[in-house]
């Protein structure tokens, strides 16, 4: 049995104005579930001594973050709720803004994860920097001899 999938006929904006619901691509995929979620955008840069990271997370504090490495995984979150109340004569108006991700990367095996990790804030960005190991303390290949 074969299976075809069918793209729809198109108008461009059809698809974002109304979406499949019922389409079982869709539902049998995290995306579906997760469509909604932010997710910020990322940088890397690597010189011979270092990995650079910037994240793009604009609206947040740094005590909102939360990064650690557990066995040779970056994991990156943030998460921030904001409530503004604005009071009139003849009013209340109470806006509340909640935002949140998680990113999780698998580091290389040339990341020094003993090391300070040092993290900044600024203006938005978010920069991590790892150090890389050195050539002569990373153990690629280990040759057993037969007898």
């Amino acid at each position: 049995m074969t299976l075809v999938k069918f793209k729809r006929p198109g108008l461009p904006w059809f698809d974002t104005m109304f979406p499949d619901m019922l389409g079982a691509d869709r539902l049998l995929t995290d995306d579906f579930l997760l469509e909604n979620k932010w997710v910020p955008s990322m940088n890397v840069k690597e010189t011979d001594d270092l990995f650079e990271i910037e994240i793009a997370a604009p609206g947040f504090n740094k005590k909102d973050f939360e990064i650690s490495i557990e066995n040779g995984l970056l994991k990156i979150s943030a998460e921030n709720e904001e409530e503004i109340e604005k009071m009139d004569e003849n009013f209340t108006r109470r806006e509340f803004n909640y935002n949140s991700f998680l990113r999780s990367f698998t580091l290389p095996e040339n990341v020094n994860e003993e090391e300070m990790i040092d993290a900044t804030y600024k203006r938005g960005i978010l920069k991590l920097t790892l150090n890389k190991l050195h050539t002569d303390e990373i153990v690629h290949k280990r040759v057993i001899e037969v007898h």
